[in-house]
C-alpha cells in the first residue's frame, strides 16, 4: 500500500475503499468468458469502470486522489484510455481548493478542427500528474508519458489504483524519472496458484 504518512485511521479508511474498489472490478472466468489482447482465456481481470462509474465510489476515489495530490501541490492530471478518464473526471469533481484542471491523451493527434493531441485546459508550463487505473507491465503509462512529453508537458509521476507488483511497471517509470503512488499492490508471487485465484 503506498503512503506510509498516513494516520493509522486514514490507512485503515484507504485499505477499506482498495478493497472495495477491488470487490467490485474483479470478474473471474465462471462469471464470463474473458479473455488475454491475444485472445486466450484467463482466469480473472480488473475491470475498474465498473467501481468507477457507481457514483459514490467516484466521489470516494476523487477525494482521496484529490489529497494526495494536493500533498504534493500539484493540480494538474492527464489520462490515456477508457480506464483513466473517470480517473481524471473524480479528481476535476473533488471539493477542495485549489481546483485542478484536467486532460485526457489522444492515441493520435487530431488530424482536423485544434488538431490536438491532449484535449483539455492543460499548462505546459506546470507539472502534469498521469492518472492511470491499472499499472502493470507500464506499457501504457509509458506510451501516454511519451505523448504529454512529445507534446511539450513536463510529467513528474504517475497515480494508480492497482499496482501488479510481479510485472515490474513500477521500475519501468521510476527508470524514465516518475514517482509512483497507488492505493493498492497487488502481489502473486507463487507460481502453484491458480491462475483463477484472487491476486488480493
Amino acid at each position: 500500500m503506498a503512503n506510509d504518512t498516513l494516520s493509522p485511521s486514514s490507512y485503515a479508511d484507504l485499505v477499506e475503499l482498495g478493497r472495495r474498489l477491488y470487490e467490485r472490478a474483479l470478474v473471474r472466468r465462471e462469471q464470463e468468458l474473458i479473455t488475454d489482447p491475444r485472445g486466450q482465456p484467463i482466469g480473472w481481470l480488473l475491470d475498474t469502470r465498473i467501481p468507477m462509474l457507481d457514483g459514490a465510489l467516484f466521489r470516494e476515489v476523487g477525494e482521496v486522489l484529490a489529497a494526495r495530490l494536493r500533498a504534493r501541490g500539484l493540480h494538474q492530471v492527464a489520462g490515456f484510455g477508457f480506464g483513466a478518464y473517470a480517473l481524471v473526471c473524480s479528481v476535476l469533481a473533488a471539493p477542495g481548493t485549489p481546483r485542478f484542471t484536467g486532460g485526457f491523451i489522444r492515441e493520435k493527434r487530431k488530424p482536423h478542427g485544434r488538431r490536438r493531441l491532449v484535449e483539455g485546459p492543460l499548462d505546459r508550463t506546470r507539472p502534469v500528474v498521469l492518472l492511470d487505473d491499472i499499472l502493470n507491465s507500464g506499457r501504457s503509462a509509458t506510451r501516454a508519458l511519451a505523448l504529454l512529453r512529445g507534446d511539450g508537458f513536463e510529467v513528474c509521476g504517475l497515480m494508480t489504483l492497482f499496482n501488479f507488483t510481479w510485472s515490474g511497471g513500477r521500475a519501468r517509470l521510476e527508470a524514465q524519472g516518475l514517482w509512483v503512488d497507488t492505493l493498492l499492490d497487488l502481489n502473486l508471487r507463487e507460481s502453484s496458484r491458480s491462475s483463477s485465484d484472487s491476486p488480493y
